[in-house]
């Protein structure tokens, strides 16, 4: 009997403790949203090269879906002027401190044999819009570049 209680309180205090921010943010990017604004510093004369893929204005325009229940997404690029047509999927999490981490996963391959992915921080979030902010090296100082979500 004792044995019970004390499991049943260890498990109540674990249930308690847990973070909610996590899965309420995760559960606010459900859907469909369209990447609307790039910002950084140095405007037109810095390049930055978003997730190795292209310039961070290629992706001003970018279908980005995300779905909660399994934290899977797909980006869409539309080529053009200086940008390539790229498509992907990608697999996501939210954690408690607001750091939002993808990795790009290609068709029939498994989400855990991928060692390179990309970590970023929420900010701003709302029903029908949301940030992502990363970190960049220019000019041996640190600076953000500000990815603008727009839900469709």
């Amino acid at each position: 009997m004792k044995k019970l209680i004390v499991l049943s309180a260890m498990a109540l205090f674990m249930v308690s403790c847990k973070p909610t921010m996590d899965a309420k943010s995760q559960v606010g990017l459900k859907g469909n949203w369209t990447l609307t604004h790039v910002k950084h510093i140095g405007g037109e004369f810095v390049k930055v090269n978003s997730f190795n893929i292209a310039d961070s204005k290629c992706f001003i325009g970018s279908q980005w879906k995300f779905v909660s229940n399994n934290n899977s997404g797909s980006l869409s690029l539309t080529s053009g002027a200086d940008c390539p047509e790229f498509d992907s999927n990608f697999k996501w999490t939210i954690s408690p401190s607001g750091e939002f981490s993808f990795k790009f996963v290609d068709q029939g391959e498994k989400a855990k044999h991928v060692t390179t992915g990309y970590a970023l921080r929420v900010a701003n979030q709302s029903e029908s819009s949301f940030q992502l902010v990363d970190k960049i090296a220019v000019g041996g100082q640190t600076s953000d570049v500000i990815y603008q979500f727009q839900r469709n």
